[in-house]
């Protein structure tokens, strides 16, 4: 089961005025689930995303970030409705991912009387298959005739892979006395690790964030959130980040980051992004442990973020942890080799670097640290939550990641997972 993943509760997450949510049973690799989303967005809504690294991005992802430039070239007014299917990624699929993905924008469109430009389609699920469009097809009329406001909860349990638990938050703040609703669902519980983390996110608020404003910050937010966790250290093909602000609160607009409440409103946005990407974590495939890695005293953030990474993606690290073994060799292993992928760390000082599992100090001066006892660092290891913090003394940089650890059960899952 997920590490401390509370269990949704509907009525906690708020609707999002302009925001409707519909689903489906389309059987599209398993019979008798929710396996189809279509999102509804009120008409002049801002929408921005953030994509996959991966050069084998699939068909979705492509045509998402063309649908985007065509309301930024004015093509269309603004994104209107986004579709989402699981259990087929729709990646690897050449030509006909392409058309397929087409041609379920195009069906949509046909269904709600939009412009086909205006739709951002996602995908999730087995590679490099192509998705059986009849059953897709058909139940596109069916997700959206069952659209409304209340739908989050199922909307996450719609967008689920290898996820034993479906993910959403919501929350609000005051701005000149007036309520803004943030709330988010995301999916990921394998094949996790920037750039982006793989996974699925959607974040809504009924905040008016201007169009240019929104696109800065969701890669801020994204950066802070979805680009700092780790399951495996693979990089999917299909990963994608959408904040969308429909302008339907009565708060004053939020046009730059002077604006009254830009500062509640973006803390908010990263609140609810950083509980979904942790979540994403906590329902790691076949975790046991959540792993909060802070490295402190950097020269640059990247510095700090990749030992982190290092740390975090290392599987002798991941199977220690879920062995509760304070190996403390596996972690400064880990940092050393740390410079094959941030050129700047060639020069660390291991001498200088202190290294904690908790708050009990386990490696100093180049070594074991001469306070530590093994029962201190087991006593941290027994723990289903466990911090490690790295303070290098180098600089004034700080990151936090967090990661899991690694289990049978995660080999069988991946093993099984086509079958």
């Amino acid at each position: 089961m997920p590490v401390n993943l509370p269990e949704i509760i509907p009525s906690s997450l708020a609707p999002i005025q302009g925001i409707r949510l519909g689903w489906a049973e389309s059987n599209i690799k398993q019979p008798n689930r929710k396996d189809l989303l279509v999102i509804e967005i009120a008409n002049g809504s801002t929408v921005s995303g953030v994509f996959t690294q991966n050069r084998f991005c699939a068909a979705p992802v492509t045509l998402c970030k063309k649908h985007l430039n065509a309301v930024k070239n004015n093509d269309v007014t603004s994104i209107k409705a986004l579709v989402i299917n699981t259990g087929n990624a729709n990646a690897g699929t050449g030509e006909q991912g392409m058309l397929d993905a087409v041609a379920t924008c195009e069906h949509l469109a046909e269904t709600m009387a939009i412009p086909v430009e205006s739709i951002l389609p996602f995908s999730t699920g087995v590679i490099l298959e192509h998705l059986p469009m009849d059953k897709l097809l058909a139940g596109l009329p069916l997700a959206a005739a069952n659209l409304t406001a209340n739908n989050w909860a199922d909307a996450a349990s719609a967008i689920m892979t290898t996820d034993v638990a479906p993910k959403a938050y919501s929350t609000n703040v005051q701005v000149a006395k007036e309520q803004i609703n943030i709330t988010g669902i995301s999916k990921g519980a394998g094949m996790i690790h920037p750039n982006m983390a793989t996974m699925l996110g959607y974040v809504a608020t009924d905040a008016n964030i201007t169009q240019s404003l929104l696109d800065e910050i969701t890669k801020e937010i994204t950066d802070l959130s979805f680009n700092c966790i780790s399951v495996d250290g693979d990089t999917s093909t299909n990963d994608s980040f959408i904040i969308i602000a429909t302008g339907k609160s009565n708060a004053p607009a939020i046009t730059s980051r002077n604006s009254d409440g830009f500062n509640d409103v973006f803390n908010a946005l990263l609140d609810t992004s950083q509980y979904l990407a942790k979540a994403i974590v906590r329902d790691g495939e076949g975790a046991t442990k959540f792993l909060t890695i802070t490295v402190k005293g950097a020269l640059t953030n990247d510095e700090a973020k990749t030992i982190g990474f290092s740390i975090g993606k290392s599987p002798l690290v991941k199977t220690a942890m879920f062995a509760s073994d304070p190996n403390l060799g596996r972690v400064l292993a880990a940092i050393g080799y740390a410079s094959r992928e941030c050129a700047s760390l060639a020069d660390l000082d291991t001498e200088q670097l202190e290294l904690y599992f908790g708050d009990v100090l386990v490696a100093e001066k180049g070594g074991r640290a001469a306070s530590y006892k093994e029962e201190e660092g087991q006593a941290v290891m027994d723990e289903a939550e466990i911090d490690i913090t790295v303070q290098l003394h180098r600089g004034n940089k700080n990151a936090t990641i967090w990661t899991c650890d690694f289990s049978y059960d995660y080999v069988k899952i991946n093993a099984e997972y086509r079958t």
